[in-house]
């Protein structure tokens, strides 16, 4: 097919803006802006114009005519809001419409001594704060829950695993209170990205602020902002507060998706630990027996969809120029928003699954007597309690365990005379002191003064 130029232009229109322009930009950002800003922004005008009263750059009438115009319109429901090609964006038509109620020469005061930059930078830090205190909140129940089953499994013995192999007995408490300590650290680096973005931009106006004489501090006080961002240049230009939130999130998201991803291996049938209750399952819809954990898998995606709405963030950011750029905000702004939501969905999913899982202490207490995950301390015990050095205690013990393995055996299924044959070519032998079983070199068996004292590695007699 031919490309007729004169057509596309005559479709896309000769003016800003350009039909593509508005399908593929202004509407989907306008969108945006209305799904996200609203509120934020009514309390930035708020602001802004509670401000320029105080500092006498509007009479007490303009005040509170303005003001009552805000309420009116922010009583609107916001879905009535929809783009017009004649204003380029939220913003804009906000204006306009106050200005339909008191008078646009009146309605565009409220512009006094500010810019669109300094307005979209205040209101971004003030929807991303309130994302990162729910966040926050979401965590903390979290973290109430892994505590609560911690305490319900102090004495629940299972195995611990390093490199996905069966390393050495622990409980499920001492488990549970490492993805506690894990998620306290994510909380530390959440709180710490708040106090990055709890900063006012407000008053910087373009760039380089303004020449009306404006209170910044007051602009800060009113919106519970934590101070300002002290340079104006800094308070356009940089993308750091995204940057660190997002790094925030992302950090989350990895450690979450980590123990996300065992809580599934725990829960297989093969394994048997964990038993996710009736309402965070799935029956099959052809095969009645099965109780698939969906809920935990939609968490581990719903980790991995966050982590990449964060990273993408983080690559929206990369070698932008340092000054007002689209990339760091409308473009970028809901991607942050999206790994929010879905990093709090899976908070929520694992809280409410961790605060109604079972734990199979049986089956747990059986695996930990496998694999001879014991056997360390068989070792610990000869090199601290009777002078063999380590690397020879820890040759006898890799020996018993290939003699283990070669058996079939369990160390508890081990007798002490068998143990000793093994031992007779390394010095070593076992010994009964007040009816307990103890590892002892030769030459302390005969009259050792402290052999009542040592630890026991209890074998079958």
């Amino acid at each position: 097919m031919a490309f007729d130029k004169d057509a596309f232009i005559k479709d896309e229109g000769t003016t800003f803006p350009g039909k593509t322009y508005v399908n593929e930009l202004l509407k989907p950002v306008f969108t945006d802006q209305r799904n996200h800003l609203y509120d934020a922004m009514f309390s930035l005008h708020r602001a802004h114009v509670t401000m320029l009263n105080e500092q006498k750059l509007l009479s007490d009438a303009e005040t509170n005519t303005i003001l009552a115009g805000l309420s009116e319109l922010q009583k609107l429901d916001p879905a009535a809001w929809t783009y017009k090609p004649e204003y380029e964006d939220l913003f804009f038509l906000v204006e306009a419409k106050l200005g339909e109620k008191i008078g646009s020469e009146l309605a565009g005061k409220i512009h006094i001594a500010r810019s669109r930059n300094d307005m979209g930078e205040g209101m971004y830090r003030i929807v991303i704060r309130k994302h990162i205190l729910a966040l926050l909140d979401d965590a903390m129940n979290l973290s109430e829950a892994l505590i609560g089953q911690a305490a319900d499994h102090l004495q629940s013995v299972m195995p611990a695993h390093t490199h996905t192999q069966p390393a050495q007995p622990t409980t499920f408490g001492h488990y549970l209170m490492a993805i506690y300590d894990n998620l306290q650290r994510d909380v530390d680096r959440i709180w710490h990205a708040f106090h990055t973005v709890n900063r006012s931009p407000l008053g910087a106006a373009a760039i380089t602020t303004t020449g009306f004489s404006i209170s910044r501090e007051r602009l800060a006080e009113l919106l519970g902002f934590d101070g300002l961002m002290e340079n104006s240049y800094d308070a356009i230009g940089t993308g750091d507060y995204l940057l660190e939130t997002a790094q925030a999130i992302a950090s989350l998201m990895i450690n979450t998706g980590r123990w996300v991803q065992e809580f599934l291996r725990f829960a297989t049938y093969e394994v048997g630990l964990i038993k996710v209750a009736a309402p965070y399952v799935q029956i099959s819809s052809i095969m009645p027996q099965k109780r698939n954990p969906v809920s935990i898998e939609h968490s581990r995606a719903l980790a991995s969809g966050a982590l990449g709405e964060a990273m993408t963030v983080v690559h929206l950011l990369h070698n932008t120029p340092y000054g007002d750029i689209v990339d760091t905000e409308d473009d970028l702004q809901p991607h942050l928003y999206s790994s929010f939501h879905k990093a709090s969905r899976v908070l929520r999913l694992m809280n409410a699954v961790i605060r109604t899982m079972t734990f199979n202490k049986e089956r747990a207490k059986s695996e930990a007597r496998k694999n001879m995950i014991t056997i360390t301390e068989f070792a610990d015990v000869l090199a601290r309690d009777y002078g063999v050095s380590f690397r020879k205690a820890h040759h006898v013990a890799s020996l018993v365990s290939e003699k283990s393995s070669q058996n079939g055996k369990e160390l508890f299924e081990w007798k002490a005379a068998e143990i000793n044959e093994v031992l007779k070519d390394f010095g070593v032998q076992l010994t009964k002191k007040n009816g307990k079983m103890y590892a002892a070199p030769k030459f302390l068996l005969n009259g050792d003064p402290f052999a009542a004292g040592r630890m026991p590695v209890k074998y079958k007699e």
